[in-house]
């Protein structure tokens, strides 16, 4: 066998013996996956349901709830990260749903496509804003919630309008999510 023939018998056995996460099989999870559509095209997000159970199940009832549809990103930082899921559109709003204690973890890091959930100072305060981070962020590990990774869609988040570095990436004018769905619920 070549080396290429038996990498792939590996990864085949290891996948039948569920020994590989459903993205490293080929097959995204429709219930942890969210289409995130801006005016620029799709964003695919794995929701990492387990690392931070209680914040993907959030989001997921806010998606279905069409929660996110037409809100703005309101938060845009070159080099760093955009910000959505507020209502008020200034960083200041969340849904009429709890707050959700905390879910740090040491399993995966704040890398380019990593999404987090944002929060004021308390680390029991993320309700329904959050970020996806444009290059290394491995400064926000223990300090943030990573709920999900971008599968696909990186250019379309690259195009999101910036904001302003002096108000701290306040946008004018700002990009809007188009709409959120879970890949399960899909038309």
């Amino acid at each position: 066998m070549t080396g290429q023939a038996t990498r792939r018998t590996i990864l085949a056995a290891m996948a039948s013996a569920g020994a590989l996460p459903a993205l490293a099989q080929g097959k995204a999870d429709p219930e942890n996956t969210v289409y995130l559509d801006t005016k620029d095209g799709r964003v695919t997000i794995r929701l990492r349901s387990d690392l931070a159970p209680k914040h993907a199940a959030q989001i997921k009832t806010l998606v279905r709830r069409k929660f996110y549809d037409g809100l703005v990103f309101h938060r845009v930082i070159d080099g760093f990260m955009a910000q959505t899921g507020d209502p008020k559109g200034n960083g200041t709003g969340g849904s009429d749903l709890p707050d959700i204690p905390s879910e740090f973890t040491k399993k995966a890091s704040f890398q380019r496509g990593t999404v987090g959930m944002a929060r004021s100072s308390s680390p029991n305060s993320a309700n329904s804003q959050f970020f996806i981070v444009f290059g290394d962020a491995s400064f926000l590990d223990g300090q943030y919630t990573l709920i999900g990774e971008v599968t696909s869609g990186m250019d379309v988040v690259d195009k999101i309008k910036k904001g302003d570095k002096g108000r701290n990436g306040t946008v004018a004018q700002p990009d809007k999510i188009v709409r959120m769905q879970l890949a399960a619920d899909a038309k």
